[in-house]
């Protein structure tokens, strides 16, 4: 019994320890245009964590769309934050304030297992960008 509690333990220990961190960058410029998170596509494995990073002022992170049993995030204005994917899906997220100027980005945690559902959610907010209207589309064609 001993030895299976101690496999079972380091198993667990094991987990945490390949898990990566990815950082995404909060940019009023970058690579894609104005108003972007960099990078705006990311492809992680389940139980990594992404850390959204604040390099330039006025801006934050919240999810939009997420799988079935996932937590939903929403960073404050100015505030890094670091979110753990534990569920497999894609997870669309954009700027708060930000939105309109197409300020969105998608991560897919191993299989697209929600695909319709976040292809849903991505077309409904690129009808509302007043700019870039096919940064979006672009993110989640990368999906595979």
């Amino acid at each position: 019994m001993k030895k299976l509690v101690f496999a079972l333990t380091l198993s667990i220990a094991c987990g945490s320890i390949f898990a990566a961190e990815h950082q995404v960058k909060m940019l009023n410029a970058g690579a894609d245009g104005a108003m972007v998170f960099e990078p705006g596509f990311l492809r992680v494995a389940k139980g990594d964590t992404v850390k959204f990073i604040k390099t330039d002022a006025s801006h934050n992170s919240a999810a939009l769309a997420v799988p079935a049993g996932a937590q939903a995030w929403k960073g404050k204005m100015d505030e890094e934050i670091a979110v753990t994917l534990n569920h497999e899906g894609v997870y669309v997220y954009a700027c708060d304030p930000h939105k309109i100027m197409a300020m969105a980005g998608v991560i897919q945690v191993g299989k697209p297992v929600n695909l319709a559902e976040a292809q849903k959610q991505a077309d409904v907010l690129s009808k509302s960008f007043v700019m870039n209207k096919d940064r979006l589309s672009k993110y989640m064609a990368q999906v595979k």
